[in-house]
């Protein structure tokens, strides 16, 4: 069977070394990848969808205080919204990673905490790639299954966080701060969002994991449309 395709969301001007990262990520466990951004015209069809970092969320998709010192993109915001409203009622596996999860959550209906940093007082800054954190997974959950780890260690770059969960939405992974690192919803066969990068842990096994997870579920999808269509 052919890879199955799978749209990755960036913004106009992400490097080549981040999207090499968002490539080779998805590559190297059997899919196809496609750069979708605002500037690139919309694919009719998909097999799965990563929704993936960048600038801040504007505030008033979620309700919050417009906050001048971040940056934002109002055109990506909107690319991948559509993309959400287009693909998530087909049954189509989404992950969404830093900003993906987030934006995943309001469109669900939930809120965000505009600055950890702000909000949690005493909060240390580890703006890094590199897995300097630690969180704690749900038990039992999907993400749980998936990593097959109780606990693991994270990169972090995000200063914004997922703050009340819209419906459906679970909550199955916090930091040691006790912030959200990790939702799930419970309507949907594959709708994960991460907090950390996982692209960015190719040597780290249970994040691997996540990535390759997306990639099979897409490909399943992909097998069960083929005999739909030859019946």
């Amino acid at each position: 069977m052919s890879r199955p395709l799978i749209g990755i969301t960036t913004s106009d001007y992400k490097s080549r070394i981040a999207w090499w990262f968002d490539w080779f990520a998805v590559w190297r466990h059997g899919g196809r990848p496609l750069r979708l951004s605002p500037s690139r015209p919309l694919p009719a069809y998909l097999d799965g969808l990563i929704i993936g970092g960048g600038d801040d969320i504007q505030a008033h998709l979620y309700g919050g205080e417009v906050q001048l010192d971040v940056r934002v993109d109002p055109q990506r915001d909107e690319l991948e919204l559509e993309l959400i409203e287009r693909f998530v009622p087909e049954g189509k596996p989404v992950l969404g990673i830093c900003r993906g999860a987030q934006l995943l959550n309001v469109h669900l209906g939930g809120t965000l905490d505009p600055d950890i940093y702000t909000t949690h007082e005493g909060l240390k800054r580890r703006r890094t790639v590199l897995p300097r954190k630690t969180v704690d997974i749900v038990a039992d959950s999907q993400l749980h299954r998936i990593l097959k780890v109780t606990w693991c260690r994270i990169n972090s770059l995000h200063h914004q966080a997922v703050q009340q969960t819209g419906p459906g939405i679970e909550i199955v992974a916090r930091d040691r701060d006790g912030l959200v690192q990790g939702i799930e919803s419970r309507e949907h066969e594959f709708l994960i969002g991460v907090q950390w990068h996982p692209e960015w842990l190719i040597f780290n096994r249970p994040q691997q994991r996540l990535i390759n997870a997306l990639v099979e579920a897409s490909r399943r999808g992909m097998a069960t449309e083929c005999s739909a269509n030859a019946e």
